[in-house]
């Protein structure tokens, strides 16, 4: 990796400990209300920083993470229940080309440079997948595996 080519990412999770809890794990209106500000700095840049619905953001990633298993070059897009207007694109995308992949996003604070080794991004986004599992899990001391399957996301279908 060059030095041209760094991510970071950091979650301020928002609200109370006690917010939610395991018997919450099938209420999805207290699931859709977790929020966390995302905050993804490309080369020492802020590019994107945005409050999202958390656990909706980690269904996202989760069920990528699930699907690259069987696809190593998967395209990542996270798109909100909460949002409706997509016809720029994800809220936030990884789009594999050659060995190569673009990180995107329709709310882009900056335009800086969003190109990365494909190994690299891939990994960067698996760890944040499971820093947020484990972020999420600590802060609210409850288990994502009861709640997955509740946690609803969005699937842009092309028409």
């Amino acid at each position: 990796m060059n030095a041209h080519t760094a991510i970071d990412f950091e979650v301020k999770i928002s609200g109370e400990p006690d917010y939610i809890s395991n018997k919450d794990n099938r209420n999805v209106s207290c699931i859709l209300s977790v929020d966390a500000i995302l905050q993804i700095q490309m080369n020492d840049e802020l590019y994107f920083e945005e409050e999202l619905a958390l656990l909706e953001f980690y269904k996202s990633l989760y069920v990528w993470k699930e699907k690259l298993k069987e696809d190593a070059r998967l395209e990542f897009h996270y798109f909100s229940i909460e949002y409706d207007n997509y016809e720029d694109g994800a809220i936030l995308s990884l789009i594999p080309f050659s060995n190569k992949a673009r990180v995107k996003s329709i709310w882009a604070k900056s335009s800086v440079y969003n190109v990365f080794d494909l190994d690299y991004i891939v990994n960067a986004f698996l760890a944040l997948e499971k820093k947020l599992k484990e972020d999420i899990e600590s802060y609210f001391k409850i288990d994502l595996g009861k709640f997955i399957k509740h946690i609803p996301y969005s699937v842009m279908v092309d028409n």
